[in-house]
């Protein structure tokens, strides 16, 4: 039922679930605004506990209905499902931390699953595969990048020195990744000639230094090829997801899945 959002108890499921996390939500906006604890604080401090009292029970069973709780605990939504309770149990040391529990946003990812959006579905994997096979790519990107910065930062720290501002070379690179994404705060700025015309220099330069991680990506979606049309099911044992209605085993761990149901309703 948890796992299975192609069956009619499934989807169920995952509507109300979806729905309470609306709800748990709104309950932590609310509860940032001091008017509304003046006005309804026991009410909203009771709503958040029986929140975080379901997701937590939600989650031991999530753990008991894989082969391998450790493998789901581990996953991007096992992870989030966590960190969607802590925050509340956390409050009872250090109150603040509850601001934190607006968090179970990203729980509302299984949207695209729950109704059966498969363009979707397969936009994400699509995505996902394209970004793990860029990885290294990305990674020698952001290395030279960060050498760009040691280096034109070094360069405006002696240029400019700490009477404009350029007080050591780490805030010189703070200045230097500030200019190369163009963000341009302008909390500090060149005052020399030459200083100026490195700083143009490195907005020109983070114009082209921007595309490059989208060029990436965009090449590997562009060189993947997805004829199948994957469905919801999802491996109790490595969590893998989008196997074919008439798969017998996971295409990623080869452990028998459970036999596929249809939605009848």
């Amino acid at each position: 039922m948890i796992f299975e959002a192609d069956t009619s108890t499934g989807k169920t499921f995952d509507v109300l679930l979806v729905a309470v996390i609306l709800l748990s939500i709104v309950v932590v906006l609310l509860d940032s605004v001091p008017s509304m604890v003046g006005r309804f604080g026991r009410p909203l401090n009771v709503m958040e506990w029986t929140f975080t009292l379901l997701f937590t029970v939600e989650y031991v069973a999530r753990l008991c209905c894989v082969r391998h709780p450790w493998r789901y605990a581990t996953s991007f939504f096992g992870v989030i499902d966590l960190i969607s309770v802590l925050p509340t149990y956390f409050a009872l040391l250090v109150p603040e931390v509850s601001a934190f529990l607006d968090i179970r946003i990203l729980r509302l990812l299984r949207i695209f699953r729950i109704f059966k959006l498969t363009l979707y579905i397969t936009e994400y994997i699509r995505l996902g595969r394209a970004l793990r096979a860029s990885g290294r790519k990305i990674l020698i990107f952001l290395s030279v990048v960060m050498m760009a910065v040691l280096i034109l930062g070094t360069v405006m720290y002696v240029v400019e020195g700490p009477e404009n501002g350029f007080t050591s070379i780490p805030m010189a690179m703070y200045w230097a990744t500030v200019t190369m994404t163009t963000v341009g705060y302008g909390d500090l700025t060149p005052q020399t000639t030459l200083g100026r015309f490195i700083a143009s220099f490195m907005m020109l330069l983070g114009w082209g230094v921007l595309a490059v991680p989208t060029g990436i990506v965009t090449a590997e979606m562009t060189s993947q090829r997805m004829n199948w049309k994957p469905t919801t099911r999802t491996c109790p044992s490595c969590l893998s997801e989008g196997h074919e209605p008439e798969a017998k085993f996971c295409k990623d761990c080869g452990e028998p899945l459970p036999a596929y149901e249809y939605d009848t309703s």
